[in-house]
């Protein structure tokens, strides 16, 4: 009975081992972009989780500012959703230019419709009905990865429009090395075609593998970008919420 009692003992043991080290798993785990995200990745031996789990009502006003972004437009995200991608409306021959109006300065983006359609369109469908404006950029990473991730209207890191859509261009040359370039504009997401409305902009050149789809380039306002960098992030570490609080007050959107 003795030996018995053990047996189930150790067994009890290994039980809440297991347990304890799947709730740590489900704590670290985080995503980079749609819906549920709970993607990590390895690149260059750094495991990295683009994504935080910080909760937020992502309501913004003036006074939540911080650092040097103090534009802030009061008022809080639509949190709109969509049970799937729309149709596609863009014209992949036009040039589309999208601007992050942020509370740190204006960013500009050169958007991808002709390799990334389905990506650009979903941007500009989001951009028109005002889904990213008064939500914040919610993480930036300083060691090792460069990049500062926005489009999530619950401040969470798991929110999203309710769609997903498949991955575009992940063949595109200046990717395919395991780098992302400085300046470029990428989706983020959980696994293999898991896009919504997250993404991010790589600020230093980063190593990444070819698996987030690139759909544009920054062409002004990097500087602001590595100014938030530049002043870290809040409680010091090198991935989290920025020090300076990044609100995109609205993201208007030109063709030519």
């Amino acid at each position: 009975m003795s030996e018995d009692r053990n047996v189930a003992r150790r067994a009890r043991i290994e039980e809440l081992r297991a347990a304890e080290k799947a709730r740590a798993k489900r704590r670290r785990n985080t995503a980079i972009g749609a819906g549920v995200l709970v993607a990590a990745l390895v690149a260059g031996g750094i495991t990295w989780a683009v994504v935080g789990n910080k909760k937020s009502s992502g309501s913004t006003t003036a006074a939540a500012s911080k650092g040097f972004c103090g534009n802030v437009t009061p008022g809080s995200p639509n949190g709109k959703q969509w049970s799937s991608a729309p149709a596609m409306t863009i014209d992949t021959a036009a040039a589309y230019t999208a601007t992050l109006q942020t509370s740190c300065g204006d960013v500009t983006i050169a958007l991808d419709a002709k390799d990334a359609p389905k990506t650009v369109n979903s941007f500009v469908f989001l951009a028109g009905q005002h889904y990213f404006d008064h939500t914040h950029c919610h993480r930036l990473t300083t060691a090792g990865l460069y990049v500062l991730q926005c489009g999530d209207p619950t401040g969470s890191g798991s929110g999203g429009p309710g769609y997903q859509f498949p991955d575009e261009y992940l063949n595109d040359p200046v990717i395919k090395g395991g780098t992302y370039p400085a300046g470029t504009v990428a989706m983020a997401n959980s696994g293999p075609n898991t896009n919504g409305s997250q993404f991010f902009l790589v600020y230093q050149d980063s190593p990444l593998p070819a698996s987030y789809t690139p759909f544009g380039k920054i062409t002004a306002g990097l500087d602001v970008v590595q100014h938030v960098a530049k002043d870290g992030v809040n409680g010091g570490g090198t991935d989290g919420a920025p020090n300076d609080t990044v609100y995109i007050n609205s993201v208007p959107v030109t063709k030519s």
